[in-house]
């Protein structure tokens, strides 16, 4: 299965044939008449009860635009071309390369899109409004590492030319369920703004590796991802995957490229604290413990004869732990697993890297570690990861 990045080359689309398609929301309402037609007879099924079910999903999902879409912004980028082909998009020595994701407003002049939107090399960024506001006095403050599961980045608006940001409302994430109704906005192949899709939420914690679809560059572990089937498409990337109360609870950000309504997006609780800890002091920290581990599966646990079959296995070896790092100060040793930080196991659903991403740089962490057959409680405070 490929997996490629919601981002779009506005001038690489030559044409475009626009199919609609109705299904989703026809089907929903008919099954919805129809169940509830159920406990009251079988009779009661008429057209107007398949009518007034439509028409309310309709009417929700007109509400939650009005309410969101003013926060949603396209991103415009140019870039400078290189040798190399990476996620983002073919490039070519010397070459400048426009491209377009989107965004979602967080503060009165702060925007959040992902890393593969704004990437190294980039030498010009700017925003367009719901309104068709382009404001071009942008500025990139940061982003996650490469090698960061979370792939995130911030810019900031130095002017807004009078027109006033309306941050959108967070969500909690961890509530969502499969099956709960939900709606993506983005800038759809780069020319379509603020295009609104509706479907659910199809399954969650998933792991994936991304690319840019050309099966030639590099590719990104992303790791605990909502999946759904609302309609993302390319340059929807960094967009907002929003609930029925009009909260973000997800950032798009991958698609399968080789199935039909299958996207995914970062779940919003793991970066409202890094959210939180830019509006604050304005640079994008990731907090970090300085281990090197390998999540521990069935056939991992089996092959090197461990107690455990899930957790995070500090690699055996003198480079497991990094000198200096809040692991060495903390006193974890290669070779440890670490089974839990705080209340939540290191599983499948929650890698070590996602799990201490919800936490704050400077924030102590208690660890359950086992070790020599023996398990034990290590506190660790978080430092800021580094840059490169």
């Amino acid at each position: 299965m490929k997996f490629s990045r919601p981002t779009v080359a506005p001038k690489q689309v030559k044409s475009i044939g626009v199919t609609l398609i109705v299904l989703l929301s026809a089907s929903t309402g008919f099954l919805g008449g129809y169940f509830g037609s159920m406990r009251h007879g079988f009779n009661d099924l008429s057209t107007s009860n398949q009518k007034q079910v439509i028409s309310s999903e309709s009417n929700l999902i007109s509400q939650i635009a009005k309410e969101v879409g003013p926060s949603v912004v396209s991103v415009n980028v140019t870039s400078k071309g290189s040798t190399q082909t990476n996620i983002f998009d073919s490039t070519t020595g010397g070459s400048e390369q426009k491209s377009a994701g989107t965004g979602f407003v967080v503060s009165s002049n702060m925007i959040i899109t992902n890393r593969h939107v704004v990437p190294a090399g980039v030498t010009s960024v700017n925003v367009i409004l719901s309104d068709g506001t382009k404001l071009d006095k942008v500025t990139v403050i940061g982003r996650t590492n490469e090698s960061d599961p979370l792939d995130v980045a911030f810019i900031k608006v130095d002017d807004t030319k009078g027109r006033t940001l309306k941050p959108v409302t967070l969500g909690d994430s961890s509530k969502m369920q499969v099956g709960d109704k939900v709606v993506a906005i983005g800038n759809a192949l780069g020319q379509f703004q603020n295009t609104v899709t509706s479907g659910i939420v199809s399954g969650y914690g998933r792991n994936v590796e991304a690319g840019d679809g050309s099966g030639l560059g590099a590719t990104e572990s992303l790791q605990d991802l909502f999946q759904t089937d609302a309609a993302i498409n390319q340059g929807n990337s960094g967009g907002p995957l929003v609930n029925i109360n009009g909260e973000v609870i997800g950032m798009n950000t991958a698609i399968a490229g080789n199935a039909q309504s299958i996207g995914f997006a970062i779940p919003v609780n793991n970066i409202s604290n890094l959210i939180k800890s830019v509006l604050a002091t304005g640079r994008v920290e990731r907090p970090y413990l300085g281990v090197r581990y390998i999540s521990i599966t069935d056939d991992y646990a089996t092959e090197n004869n461990l107690s455990v079959k899930r957790g995070a296995h500090i690699q055996p070896g003198a480079d497991s732990i990094v000198p200096g790092s809040p692991a060495a100060t903390a006193g974890l040793k290669s070779g440890d697993i670490i089974t839990k930080v705080n209340d939540t196991n290191i599983d499948e659903s929650n890698s070590l890297s996602i799990v201490l991403g919800r936490y704050a740089v400077g924030q102590k962490v208690s660890l359950t570690v086992l070790r020599d057959g023996k398990t034990q409680t290590i506190t660790a405070t978080l430092g800021a990861a580094p840059q490169s």
